[in-house]
C-alpha cells in the first residue's frame, strides 16, 4: 500500500474532532468512508467530514474494495466482532481503547490477527502525545532518580466534562462498555503505567457501586507490583462534589517527582529543591500522532505505537481491579 484510505465504523462523537478529522491530516492517509446503524448519522457526518462514502452496515465497509484499513470506534461491545471481520477481511484494524469488554475477549482479537496475519494497533493514543513522551523521557534520563512508586487520583462529579458526549449513555452500562466510567477513563491511565513501567508482576483492587445511580460500579481502587519493582496505587470515584474532583497522577523517584494531570497539558517537576512547571499547547486532534504513526506501522514504514499485546496488559489490570471480592 502506498496510502492508508481508512473506513471508520461507528462515527460517533469521539471521531468528530479527537480523531476523524486527523486522518485526512496525517502523510498517506485519507479518510474514504463512514459507517452508523443510523444512515442519516452517517451520510450526514459524511458531508459535513467531507467523506465520499457512507455506509450502514460494516460489513459493506468493509468489503468496500477503495478502503485498505477499518479505525473502529464503536462502543466497546462491538470491538471483537467487528475486529476480526475486518482482520479476516485482510484489512489492518486500529481500535479504540479499551480494546474490548475484558482481557478474554482481547485475547481472542489478538489470537485472529495472529491466524489472518494481518496488523492491528489499539487507540492509546496519549503513548505519543508531547506531553508523555516528555514524561517518559524524563524517567528514562533519572531526571527523579531512581522510581519508588506512582500514586493516581481520578475523582469526578457525576456530571463530568471529561466524559465523551453520546445519545445514550452506554458507558455505565456494563454490557456495552465491559464496566462503568472506570472502563472509559482508566484505560488511559493503566496504558501510561504499562508504557513507563513495563509489565505487572502482582496486581489487585476493589471496586463497588456506591450510589447506586445505575448497574456500573462508581468507585475502584487498585494497586500494581511491576516488575522492576515499582508500586502503584490509584483510585477511581465518580460521585464526589464538584469541589472535590482531581485529575493527577504523581510518580515520586529517590530524587524528585513528576506529576501531571492525565487529561491536561502540564507537567510539574521537582527536583534539587527546586520546581519547573513544563507546558505544551493542546492539541487540536488528540488522535493526530497516534494516528500518523500507525499510518506508517500498516505501510510498512514504523514500528507498532501499541499492539495487541501491549493493549493486553492494561486490559487485564483492570480485570484485576473489577474482579468480585470472595
Amino acid at each position: 500500500m502506498e496510502e492508508i484510505k481508512w473506513g471508520i465504523i461507528g462515527c460517533g462523537d469521539v471521531t468528530e474532532v479527537k480523531s476523524g478529522p486527523a486522518f485526512n491530516k496525517v502523510p498517506h492517509s485519507s479518510l474514504a468512508a463512514v459507517m452508523r446503524r443510523d444512515g442519516a448519522k452517517a451520510q450526514d457526518y459524511a458531508l459535513r467530514h467531507g467523506v465520499p462514502k457512507w455506509y450502514d452496515n460494516a460489513e459493506q465497509l468493509i468489503n468496500d474494495p477503495e478502503v485498505n484499513a477499518i479505525y473502529i470506534a464503536t462502543p466497546p461491545l462491538q470491538h471483537e466482532a467487528y475486529t476480526i471481520q475486518a482482520l479476516a477481511a485482510g484489512k489492518p484494524v486500529y481500535v479504540e481503547k479499551p480494546m474490548t469488554l475484558n482481557a478474554a475477549s482481547a485475547l481472542r482479537m489478538k489470537a485472529a490477527a495472529d491466524q489472518y496475519q494481518v496488523k492491528l494497533s489499539v487507540a492509546h493514543y496519549r503513548r505519543e502525545q508531547p506531553v508523555f513522551l516528555k514524561v517518559k523521557a524524563l524517567l528514562a534520563e533519572n531526571a527523579i532518580g531512581d522510581i519508588r512508586f506512582a500514586s493516581l487520583q481520578m475523582l469526578q462529579p457525576p456530571a463530568s466534562g471529561i466524559i465523551a458526549n453520546s445519545a445514550v449513555n452506554w458507558r455505565v452500562d456494563p454490557a456495552v462498555s465491559g464496566g462503568g466510567l472506570f472502563h472509559d477513563l482508566a484505560p488511559h491511565q493503566l496504558d501510561l503505567m504499562v508504557y513507563f513501567f513495563g509489565k505487572a508482576k502482582y496486581a489487585a483492587g476493589i471496586a463497588v457501586n456506591q450510589a447506586g445511580a445505575n448497574q456500573a460500579d462508581d468507585l475502584v481502587t487498585g494497586h500494581i507490583l511491576f516488575e522492576n519493582g515499582v508500586v502503584f496505587n490509584g483510585m477511581w470515584c465518580f460521585t464526589v462534589s464538584e469541589a472535590s474532583k482531581q485529575d493527577r497522577c504523581e510518580i515520586t523517584g529517590s530524587a524528585g517527582s513528576i506529576s501531571f494531570p492525565v487529561f491536561g497539558s502540564k507537567i510539574t517537576l521537582q527536583r534539587n529543591g527546586h520546581t519547573e512547571e513544563i507546558v505544551f499547547d493542546p492539541l487540536q486532534h488528540v488522535q493526530q500522532p497516534m494516528i500518523e504513526k500507525v499510518t506508517a506501522y500498516f505501510l510498512g514504514k514504523g514500528a507498532n505505537p501499541c499492539s495487541a499485546e501491549q493493549a493486553i496488559l492494561s486490559m487485564e489490570l483492570m480485570d484485576r481491579f473489577t474482579a468480585a471480592v470472595v
